[in-house]
């Protein structure tokens, strides 16, 4: 039998499950990239002022080095983080669909038929690759439509796709190396963040006249950024990253063949015969279970944090003298001058990416429910509220940590910076603070569809990429307020620069305990397990 039998069936049945997940993640990006021209064309309309505001230290930290003035390729600066999201959707639906399917058996079921021993993790690869051409084909109409170049059109969505294709392939060879797919995520993950920071010293070492700018190309997502859309397009890079997709895959498909089925190429560690004398209760399990994506989570905001405040004085560079300017800055994120405007605004995508956390922390509770882990805790004298008690523990305290870590290390920064921690600290402090409601709110909606509508509870992304498209794109497109009213960040007091008022976050606390109350009512009345 061949390595490839089944594949085309594996695609068809990847597609069925991911149908609505593919076409959301395609359609957010789209709208993304599609309100960029029609923003920027209006607040920078000559080419002097799109210079002045790329060559600000902080935005080629965030998007890279301006290649050129036009709209087209201000658009495409613009959208330099894109490709950064684009990878991490590509190597999380790879990991989903090679080792998430080991490591819950479903794998073992489906490889009993007559299936390949590589046509999964084909199946997912080509899906995945798939996606990012409907992208790439999407973007480049989107730009057509606001009256772009044809070439750089295409440019920008084959930049993207070539991000996507890199880092799926990155996320099939880690998918190799771990028994677990948290393992795999942060081998990935890890990748992905060295080669934006790689990028980022390249990048800042060029624009100082420093000597390293050459690590800029030991990046990826280097590579993709300076094919250059609308300026004069360089179409051999995209060469050189399917080289490097092609190579990856291939180390894939060798590890693959090396290692049995659920086994990994790095060993697992064995824990000890007795369980320690400290691991008596539902909450110590929790916190052995949780401890590794707190800690890295922590970390990782701390490195956000710290980034995000080195790059704050910058901010204050800025043209001053464009009215159009200052008021996206002020729909983004305050009323009290660049600087606070830009702090708060940080600290509402801080706040986006905790609400990421505490959904991936509250989603223990059904993965450890359909990978039959909960039945045995269950089986003792824990009841089931006091089973989730022990991991929604984590889903409140989990992002707290996180921010305040992000807020303490910015604050620390920005206030050394300036001469003054003792002002500039609790500001910073505080408007990370006051998003812990509306991270909250989030979390709780994740508990109420595990404990109502279990086979649900995954769709809790949707929510969290609704607010995250209304943060990016409502007020540069001047959306409705009825719509920006929909996402809890809205509602957020724009801290540092505006007056914290209780009455908002109150509001904002008791709507996610009247959705975990409403979860957890439906936790304690339903079937354990529910079928996936």
């Amino acid at each position: 039998m061949s390595t490839l039998a089944g594949t085309g069936k594996l695609v068809r049945l990847i597609l069925r499950r991911d149908r609505l997940l593919l076409a959301l993640w395609i359609l957010f990006l789209c709208l993304v990239l599609l309100s960029y021209p029609v923003s920027l064309r209006e607040v920078f309309p000559t080419a002097a002022e799109r210079q002045q505001y790329a060559d600000n230290a902080a935005f080629i930290a965030l998007y890279g080095r301006l290649s050129g003035t036009s709209l087209g390729e201000f658009v495409a600066w613009r959208a330099g983080f894109v490709p950064v999201m684009v990878a991490l959707i590509g190597l999380l639906t790879v990991i989903r669909h090679t080792r998430v399917e080991e490591e819950t058996g479903r794998r073992e079921l489906v490889a009993a038929t007559v299936v390949g021993r590589h046509a999964g993790l084909a199946a997912a690869l080509l899906v995945t690759f798939g996606a990012n051409l409907v992208l790439a084909a999407l973007v480049a109409l989107c730009m057509l439509s606001q009256h772009l170049p044809a070439a750089g059109s295409l440019a920008l969505g084959l930049e993207l796709a070539a991000a996507g294709f890199t880092f799926a392939a990155v996320g099939a060879v880690a998918a190799q190396l771990t028994t677990s797919a948290g393992g795999a995520r942060g081998i990935a993950v890890g990748v992905l963040g060295a080669a934006w920071l790689l990028r980022v010293a390249g990048d800042a070492s060029g624009q100082a006249d420093g000597g390293l700018a050459w690590l800029s190309w030991l990046s990826p997502i280097d590579w993709v950024q300076r094919l250059r859309p609308y300026g004069g397009e360089r179409w051999w890079l995209l060469v050189l990253a399917a080289g490097c997709t092609a190579a990856l895959a291939a180390v894939a498909v060798a590890l693959s063949a090396r290692r049995d089925l659920g086994a990994g190429l790095l060993p697992a560690r064995l824990g000890p015969g007795t369980a320690a004398s400290g691991l008596r209760s539902p909450l110590a399990l929790a916190w052995r279970l949780h401890r590794g994506l707190l800690a890295g989570w922590t970390a990782g905001f701390a490195a956000l944090g710290a980034v995000f405040g080195a790059l704050t004085g910058g901010i204050g560079d800025l043209q001053r003298d464009n009215p159009t300017l200052q008021d996206i800055f002020a729909r983004l994120g305050g009323r009290a001058g660049l600087i606070d405007t830009y702090l708060a605004a940080i600290m509402g995508i801080l706040g986006l990416i905790a609400a990421a956390y505490a959904i991936q922390a509250t989603l223990r509770l059904r993965s450890e429910e359909t990978g039959g882990r909960a039945e045995p805790v269950l089986a003792t004298a824990v009841g089931r509220l006091r089973w989730a008690g022990s991991h929604l523990a984590f889903s409140v305290l989990g992002p707290a940590a996180a921010l305040i870590t992000a807020g303490l290390a910015g604050g620390l920064i920005y206030g050394l910076d300036t001469g003054d921690v003792g002002h500039q600290l609790p500001r910073v402090l505080a408007g990370a603070i006051v998003q812990l409601p509306a991270v909250w709110v989030l979390a709780a909606i994740a508990v109420a569809l595990f404990g109502l509508l279990p086979r649900l509870a995954p769709a809790t992304w949707g929510p969290l990429a609704v607010c995250l498209l209304l943060a990016l794109v409502g007020a540069a497109v001047q959306l409705d307020q009825r719509l920006l009213d929909l996402s809890p960040f809205t509602h957020v007091p724009k801290a540092p620069g505006a007056a914290v008022a209780a009455a908002p976050l109150v509001w904002l606390a008791a709507v996610a305990v009247a959705l975990a109350a409403g979860g957890l009512v439906g936790l304690c009345r339903r079937d354990m397990p529910a079928t996936p």
